[in-house]
């Protein structure tokens, strides 16, 4: 009866040994593997942050680009209105004193 249970008792040891190293690389693995799932997703964000902030300049320079373009299409177009615009007058002011003038000889000649 002594040697069953002596027996019970190390068998019991030995089982419980090799299952306790089985669980410990188990869970060694299992950091390893969790750690390097975290390094890898921390290496995707700052990819995707690296991505965003290119996309972000893009953006930006694009919108520089254009309001440069604007600027310079409204300062032709109002430099092509200002000569319109005194080319109008000078054509007026030359009407206004054709007209004077040809009231005056009408005036002077009666």
């Amino acid at each position: 009866m002594k040697k069953l249970i002596l027996s019970t008792v190390v068998l019991l040891a030995l089982s419980l040994s090799f299952t306790s190293c089985r669980d410990t690389k188990k869970t060694e693995e299992a950091k390893d593997t969790v750690e390097q799932a975290v390094e890898k997703a921390g290496e995707h964000a700052e990819e995707a942050a690296k991505s965003v902030e290119e996309a972000a300049n893009e953006v930006v320079d694009k919108a520089v680009e254009t309001a440069e373009g604007a600027v310079k299409e409204t300062t032709d177009a109002v430099e092509g209105a200002v000569k319109d615009a005194t080319d109008a007058a000078g054509e007026a002011v030359e009407d206004a004193a054709n007209a004077a003038s040809n009231k005056l000889k009408e005036v002077g000649g009666q």
